[in-house]
């Protein structure tokens, strides 16, 4: 009992942690669906907020992590700078590629897939241990399934209203500028495969991040790393495909505000959090919270934007939650062997 007890503590630190980076991303979601009607280029966008997370997060990393770094190996090194090609400059580039050729609902059903692509991925390196024959073992597997098929009724079933708007108007409105026009099938079929390559790119890195922070314990080293060759990649990028000095011009506007959160809570500190969670963790544990981005999205833009809510966002936030529930209880029996002597 007394090992159930301690296995079940280490669980509920990074289950809020992992909470607040999905709140944090849900906000970020509504800002910069504002800051790109508002004309932000995503280039200039991805190499700005990464700057400031390493400039916000090199102190820190440098007083706190004095006594964890190890030397700094050129293999390690690499390791690091495909860290930030996999999680930064390609999800993030393709990912905003893709919203461009396609629809929001495609970009929303292919993020569902993390959840599934970093289980089998973590199964395969050895990463997660799944004997299904067991009971815990077997609930692994089928929160995985539950959450995933919760994300897509979340998704694409809509039922009847059951909430009103907030507000008679919203209180942003992005959508007044948009055409109702819609996409060709070249162009739904390009974006939905730079959006499938996107999160593909982000399970990979969820997994090889599993793998440098077994051998390198400063997590914040690691982050700050991550956020100055990303800042050096996409700024390549963005030598090429975005030299117009105007797009790198910034005001006290909805453009500022949005580089800055995202650089400081999302490339910073929640960076940080997910590099702590998988630490200890591992992938999969991280990757079965994606889904409650969803909810906060659809609860933030309820407040925002005025959308209301349908039956199939309470049922699939159910099924998410409860999916969530299943792989935690199946992951507590991790921590129980552990924690054995």
């Amino acid at each position: 009992m007394a090992t159930a007890g301690v296995s079940m503590r280490k669980l509920y630190a990074p289950c809020a942690a992992m909470v607040l980076v999905y709140i944090a991303y849900g906000g970020s979601h509504i800002l910069v669906k504002i800051a790109s009607d508002k004309g932000l280029n995503p280039l200039v966008f991805i190499v700005y907020r990464h700057f400031i997370a390493f400039l916000v997060l090199a102190p820190f990393a440098y007083l706190i992590d004095r006594n964890k770094r190890t030397s700094l190996t050129l293999s390690m090194t690499i390791n690091i700078f495909l860290l930030a090609i996999l999680g930064s400059t390609i999800h993030l580039n393709l990912f905003y590629a893709g919203i461009s050729y396609t629809s929001p609902i495609v970009t929303t059903t292919f993020s569902n897939i993390i959840p599934s692509l970093t289980f089998v991925m973590a199964v395969l390196f050895r990463l997660e241990r799944v004997n299904i024959k067991t009971a815990r073992g077997g609930a692994k597997v089928l929160g995985t399934i539950v959450c995933i098929g919760g994300s897509f009724v979340f998704t694409f079933w809509k039922g009847p209203y059951v909430t009103k708007g907030m507000f008679k108007e919203p209180l942003i409105d992005v959508y007044k500028n948009q055409g109702s026009g819609h996409s060709s099938g070249e162009d739904w079929i390009k974006g939905s495969g730079l959006i499938l390559v996107s999160e593909v790119a982000w399970s990979a890195w969820l997994i090889l991040l599993a793998l440098v922070t077994r051998k390198y314990p400063a997590q914040l080293t690691i982050t700050v790393l991550m956020c100055l060759f990303a800042t050096a990649q996409s700024g390549f990028l963005a030598l090429i495909f975005a030299r117009d000095l105007e797009k790198w011009k910034l005001q006290w506007d909805a453009r500022l505000l949005t580089i800055v959160y995202c650089g400081v809570v999302i490339s910073g500190v929640g960076y940080f959090l997910q590099t702590w969670c998988i630490s200890r963790n591992g992938p999969v544990f991280t990757s079965m919270f994606n889904p409650l981005m969803l909810i906060f999205v659809a609860i933030f833009s309820a407040f925002v934007f005025s959308e209301r809510l349908h039956v199939g966002s309470l049922v699939g936030a159910f099924l998410i939650i409860l999916g969530l529930y299943l792989v935690l209880w199946g992951k507590k029996a991790d921590h129980e062997v552990a924690a054995e002597p």
